[in-house]
This record gives structure tokens, C-alpha cells and sequence, in this order.
């Protein structure tokens, strides 16, 4: 249940406010939607789908602005299923960029409806027909970025490492004289990433060191993010998204304002209910668009380092500018409770 704690503070803050009201307001005081960037392996799991319907959701509530979205999975269905979705909540003209490694290659489980017709027409509308067609991971990433006001863009990484890691490494071109390194420094305000664990995880043989999946697919990408990556980065490790699962029930209640809806038909795809899928990804772009509501805690500033093995561990370091998410039971209702109502949140009009 999400708790509106702000009702008892409403005459404080009222008087308060009369008696510091500035004589001419100052429109840089209104806060701006957050320029993202979002970067996924769309088609491995089903929380990638449902975390770009919540930041959709967002963005129609002015919060965040979708600048592109770059995908680390090859399969080559995996954009025209991005396309789809980002069309079905009215942005289909939002840049999408693949990748070209090898990582993942296999068909995903929910990708192929964006090939589903009904009679003539595709059921969920996209004019990204094959990800042969769309353009290289890196170049949507470089025009984004290119394109932004310094320091100000925010990226939702929830897949593997790969994008960002040859981001880093992409030298100056007609879209920028800058190399990779001196335009994330230069653009880039924050990267919240879905990758790693930072507590032991319970298993049938008792806790165990998790090696987490978007680390190992790629372990020297995610080798040069944590060493290389000039900015802050907030990790969301395995831990949390575990805690906070995504309650069937929503899948069957929440979605049928229309008759077919991607996110719930890949959710049923992916693994049909009854079933909790966790919120892994979803939980990333939570805290990269919604910094202040106290939906987690913070660890203290620190360095991650990923091993060859691809075990992550965290050391504190005042001038580290690394911080992984933390989570009581108390935020835990509010995080499900506020993943559901803006995943399933109908599209604007």
C-alpha cells in the first residue's frame, strides 16, 4: 500500500510557503522531466517490457522525456517488439539502436508479437519491421547524448553492459567531435544500472554469493562500466528486484481497458500466471526518475568491482562514485504498490 504521508504537512508547509513566496516566480524552479535514455536486453525477461510501459507512464505525467532506446540482446525481433510497445503508448518515433555482439542471440520468449496479425493488420502497430534495420547501438546513444543539455541526461541501464562499455570506447564523428569518454562526461548526470548483487541470496543449500545475470553475460563490459564510467552510478542489485515481485494478479485485473495489451501479453508469454515476476529493471528506472521519494535507501559512497568470475563487491570510499540501493520492508509495499499503478497506468489520449 502506498502511504500519502504529506497530508499532515500541508498547513506547515502552506504558511511556510506564503511567507518565503518569491515577488516573481522563476520558471527554472519547475521541475523538468528528467531526460532518459534506456538501455535494455528486451526479450530475456519480462521486467524490461514492464519497465518501459512505467516510463511511458512517466514521461505522460511529464517526468521523464524518453530520448532513445538502445537494446543488448541480438535477437533481431527485439526491436520491432520495442517499437511496438513504445507505438502502443503513442511514441513510436523514439530512436532505437541494437547491438551486434553475439550476446544472447536466441529468440525471446514475448518478441515475436510484434509479428502477430489479426487479419491484415499487426495486432500491435510498428513500422520497425527487423532489428537489420535499425541503426548501430553506439550511433543512437552518441546523437542522444549529442543532442542534450550538458549534464543533464539520465541513463536506466537494465540489460547487459555492452552499449555503454563501446560507448566509452566510440571515438569523435560527424555527430560529435567528442570521443565516448569526454560526452559522457560532458551529458551525463547519472547512470542507474541493474547489475550486480550486494547481499548473500538465499538457496536451498542456504546464502550464497550471487553472481547476477546482466554482469556474467558480459563480464568485460561490465568490467570497463565500473572502472571506467565517469559518472555517478546507482546499482540496483539482484537483492532488490527479488523483494518487490510484480503480483499476478495485477497481469489479470489491471490491463483490460484494451483488448490486447503488450506488456500483459508478454508477461503471459513469458511465464504465465500465477506468477510473481520480480521487478528488477523496473526498480532501475524507479529511482533514476524518482530520486527523492524514499522508496529506497542508499549504501554509503563506494566502489563496485566486478571479478572475472563475475562476482560484484562494493568497498566504501568517500570519493567513490558508486551506491547500491537498500530496501526495508516498509518500502518494499510502497515500491510494488507504485510499480503496478504506473506498468498498467493507460497510455495518454
Amino acid at each position: 500500500m502506498m502511504i500519502d504521508r504529506s497530508r499532515s504537512l500541508v498547513l506547515p508547509l502552506m504558511m511556510a510557503s506564503l511567507c518565503c513566496l518569491p515577488a516573481v516566480s522563476n520558471a527554472d524552479d519547475v521541475k523538468r522531466p528528467v531526460p532518459l535514455i534506456f538501455d535494455t536486453d528486451i526479450g530475456n525477461d519480462v521486467d524490461d517490457v514492464l519497465a518501459l510501459g512505467m516510463i511511458h507512464s512517466l514521461q505522460s505525467r511529464g517526468e521523464c522525456e524518453l530520448l532513445a532506446v538502445t537494446i543488448t540482446k541480438d535477437d533481431p525481433m527485439a526491436a520491432p517488439f520495442t517499437d511496438a510497445v513504445n507505438t502502443f503508448y503513442g511514441r513510436g518515433e523514439i530512436p532505437i539502436g541494437v547491438c551486434h555482439s553475439g550476446v544472447t542471440p536466441g529468440t525471446g520468449r514475448f518478441n515475436g508479437l510484434a509479428s502477430i496479425k489479426d487479419g491484415d493488420e499487426f495486432r500491435f502497430p510498428h513500422d520497425l519491421r527487423s532489428g537489420k534495420d535499425a541503426p548501430d547501438a553506439v550511433t543512437v546513444l552518441r546523437k542522444a547524448l549529442a543532442d542534450a543539455e550538458d549534464g543533464s541526461v539520465v541513463i536506466a541501464q537494465v540489460g547487459f553492459s555492452t552499449n555503454l562499455a563501446d560507448l566509452l570506447k566510440s571515438k569523435p564523428d560527424d555527430i560529435s567531435p567528442l570521443d565516448g569518454m569526454a560526452l559522457v562526461k560532458k551529458k551525463v548526470r547519472l547512470l542507474s544500472a541493474m547489475a550486480g548483487a550486494f547481499t548473500k541470496i538465499s538457496g536451498s543449500k542456504g546464502p550464497y554469493d550471487h553472481k547476477e545475470y546482466n554482469i556474467i553475460k558480459d563480464i568485460p563490459a561490465a568490467q570497463a562500466l565500473a572502472t571506467d564510467w565517469p559518472t555517478p552510478i546507482l546499482w540496483s542489485g539482484f537483492e532488490i528486484g527479488l523483494a518487490v515481485a510484480y503480483p499476478h494478479e495485477s497481469i489479470q485485473q489491471d490491463y483490460g481497458y484494451v483488448p490486447h495489451h503488450p506488456l500483459a501479453e508478454a508477461y503471459i508469454a513469458y511465464n504465465p500466471p500465477p506468477h510473481n515476476r520480480p521487478t528488477w529493471d523496473l526498480t532501475s528506472v524507479l529511482i533514476a526518475v524518482r530520486p527523492g521519494r524514499d522508496y529506497f535507501g542508499l549504501s554509503p559512497r563506494g566502489t563496485v568491482t566486478v571479478a572475472d568470475n563475475g562476482l560484484t563487491t562494493f568497498a566504501p570510499a568517500e570519493d567513490g562514485l558508486h551506491q547500491y540501493l537498500t530496501l526495508t520492508d516498509a518500502q518494499k509495499l510502497r515500491v510494488v504498490e507504485t510499480l503496478v499503478l504506473l506498468s498498467s497506468e493507460p497510455p495518454k489520449q
